[in-house]
């Protein structure tokens, strides 16, 4: 039985009592009402999902019209509700203005059990279907007002970020497949929403994808979308994440991290630019920007067989490289001023300022974390300030040096993080040997990181 309300207006009790019926026994939900002056005010009372609406009310009346005007008056009220129109006196031209006006189909009276009860099942379908697509619409929507409200944050002056900018303004024109590369840290995410953001597609939508984050067991059902009893918690249609992007941009964060045979069927997707929904034989042609981001060395990766090149040159038309924060000193207090503004406002702490001593170590700070580090590191000091300069002591920088010798003081996490920063800074934050060194795999380096902000 369906969890559905489902309105029945017609002036002869006997059909409303034999409608109540049939239709009970497929629908959770039937109300049956005898004045199509009650129509409005039922509507307003519950949230149904179709209309079983007769065309004639008045003794002696045939024509219709007054099955007519309570159609324009429903379609006024909810265009998304699914009306049907059902009547003994019908013909063709009859039927055809009702559709015209908006109702979803026609029966005549005698009726047949059984294509009554397909055409109100039917009918249900599509209002949800109107309701899902304006919900969706609306989503849109509000993800574009969120994001033309939040324009990327990109600071920098050191030469280094300078050619980085003028890399991106040739690019963010263009229709090119882009892969950011660099450190954990440095800002991939950024790019790609400043790429995004200076397209001739920056009035769509730009969607994030994790790929570290999506388990193979669910990669089609989150990219490509999935059907109602596609599988066994499928309750019902859903689009993925490629189709979510239409006209808009799609961005992959850390592409590296697929395996090979999800990489199989990404490349397809992107080859024939279409995608089929799991347990759907329908082809969807999709029209995106791809844009991917990795801390990987993809082309070691195709080397060694855990990449393959066909995907890599599909993603790789133009490849911008971020510059860890080590290599930018000169942007370093340039970022600790925003973040030192951002976080006196977020937690009213208004006139903080940094002491000579504070600058010149947080300069001279390798940042193994890059970005991430230093925002963290502000963000701290900002939430324990007792006083409105800031001194070295506040960043911990100090500290932070100690804990990163062979110190086994500590929880088991707190002992793993230092040594995962030890090691990061010791190789440069070059992800590929610090899990060599480390004994582990790039993904579970990759979660670990993740899971302690570094």
């Amino acid at each position: 039985m369906t969890d559905t309300l489902i309105l029945v207006v017609d002036d002869n009790r006997n059909v409303l009592t034999a409608l109540d019926m049939l239709l009970s026994r497929e629908f959770s939900g039937v109300k049956c009402i005898s004045k199509p002056g009650q129509i409005i005010s039922e509507l307003q009372s519950a949230s149904y999902s179709a209309v079983l609406l007769d065309m004639n009310y008045s003794a002696g009346q045939n024509t219709g019209n007054e099955g007519l005007f309570w159609l324009r008056e429903l379609r006024k009220f909810d265009p998304d509700l699914s009306v049907v129109m059902i009547t003994a006196f019908g013909d063709i031209e009859l039927a055809v203005t009702a559709l015209k006006e908006g109702a979803v189909d026609f029966v005549l009276k005698p009726w047949d059990n059984q294509k009554l009860l397909a055409t109100m099942q039917t009918a249900v379908q599509l209002a949800k279907s109107r309701r899902q697509v304006k919900s969706l619409q609306k989503d849109k929507e509000f993800l574009k007002a969120e994001l033309k409200g939040r324009a990327p944050r990109i600071i920098g002056r050191s030469a280094a970020m300078i050619s980085v900018m003028a890399l991106v303004d040739k690019v963010a024109v263009t229709q090119a497949n882009v892969l950011i590369t660099g450190e954990n840290g440095t800002g991939k995410e950024l790019i790609a929403r400043e790429i995004h953001r200076r397209s001739d597609r920056s009035d769509e939508i730009m969607v994030t994808v994790d790929l570290g984050a999506v388990p193979d067991s669910l990669f089609e059902s989150e990219l490509f979308g999935h059907v109602k009893g596609a599988f066994t918690d499928a309750r019902s249609d859903r689009i993925g994440k490629i189709e979510a992007a239409q006209k808009g941009t799609l961005f992959f964060d850390e592409i590296g991290n697929l395996s090979m045979a999800m990489q199989a069927k990404l490349l397809s997707v992107l080859e024939n630019r279409t995608i089929t929904r799991l347990g759907d034989a329908r082809v969807i042609p999709v029209d995106i920007r791809l844009i991917c981001a990795t801390n990987m060395d993809l082309d070691a990766m195709v080397e060694e067989g855990s990449f393959r090149i066909d995907l890599l040159y599909r993603i790789n038309t133009i490849q911008v490289e971020l510059p860890p924060l080590r290599e930018r000193t000169d942007d370093v207090l340039l970022l600790a001023a925003w973040f030192l503004q951002l976080y006196s406002k977020r937690y009213n702490k208004p006139g903080l300022q940094m002491d000579p001593m504070a600058e010149r170590a947080l300069k001279q700070w390798s940042w193994p974390g890059n970005v991430r580090e230093l925002q963290h590191s502000m963000e701290r000091a900002v939430i324990l300030a007792g006083r409105k300069l800031l001194s070295e002591e506040d960043f911990r920088l100090n500290a932070a040096t100690a804990s990163q010798s062979a110190s086994f003081d500590g929880s088991l996490e707190e002992v793993e993080s230092r040594l995962i920063r030890y090691t990061m800074k010791k190789n440069g934050g070059n992800i590929s040997a610090v899990s060599s060194q480390l004994g582990i795999s790039r993904q579970t380096l990759y979660n670990k990181m993740k899971k302690y902000g570094l």
